[in-house]
């Protein structure tokens, strides 16, 4: 069985979008060099993924001519009934409510032998965590500071120290880091390499 993973960008002072989910200081970014041999790295080793409603419709916006997670059962955390457009048409899209332990038993089973991503945002990431539920944390540090906006982990007080697996300077001043939550199993993601640092 793999992990639980959640993979994101976050400014250097922790948030991972505007207080108005703006995300153009992030695209600032896409294309440097090394981005897309990691992603690509993380991307084949995952078989499911696990989003919040405010991701999805984020997803919604964006002008995707198909759901770039073409194959990967997904599970959307929403209150009310959300849209599938035709473009998505064909994709194992599921809507479910409540709490995450259940899902995240029927997410991690689907994935197989491979890792169930946690795509966001913040808050269902933080509801994994504080259950003992999140094993790993794939952070790429952009370096822009936001000042305020939607938290990386919103937590209820501090963590145990992770256990840092690796690290990898990419282009643009861009710092991914590999952590292991306290207390997890090791994971299913090949180390990255260890650069610069």
């Amino acid at each position: 069985m793999g992990s639980t993973q959640y993979f994101v960008a976050a400014s250097i002072d922790g948030f991972i979008a505007t207080e108005g989910d703006d995300l153009a200081w992030l695209f600032e970014f896409n294309g440097a060099t090394g981005q897309e041999a990691a992603y690509e790295r993380f991307i084949e080793g995952v078989g499911a993924l696990i989003m919040g409603a405010d991701t999805y419709r984020f997803m919604l916006g964006e002008d995707l001519a198909e759901w770039p997670y073409r194959g990967l059962p997904t599970w959307v955390f929403s209150h009310g009934d959300l849209p599938v457009p035709s473009r998505f048409a064909g994709e194992d899209i599921r809507f479910v409510q409540g709490p995450v332990g259940p899902v995240h038993q029927e997410a991690l089973a689907a994935a197989g032998e491979k890792n169930l991503w946690l795509v966001g945002g913040g808050a269902l990431a933080a509801q994994f965590q504080e259950l003992g539920l999140l094993d790993e944390l794939l952070l790429t540090l952009i370096p822009v500071v936001l000042g305020s906006g939607k938290a990386l982990l919103p937590m209820n007080g501090p963590s145990e120290p992770l256990e840092l697996l690796g690290q990898q300077i990419l282009g643009k001043g861009m710092l991914e880091l590999h952590y292991r939550l306290p207390g997890r199993p090791a994971g299913g993601l090949p180390e990255a390499p260890t650069s610069g640092v």
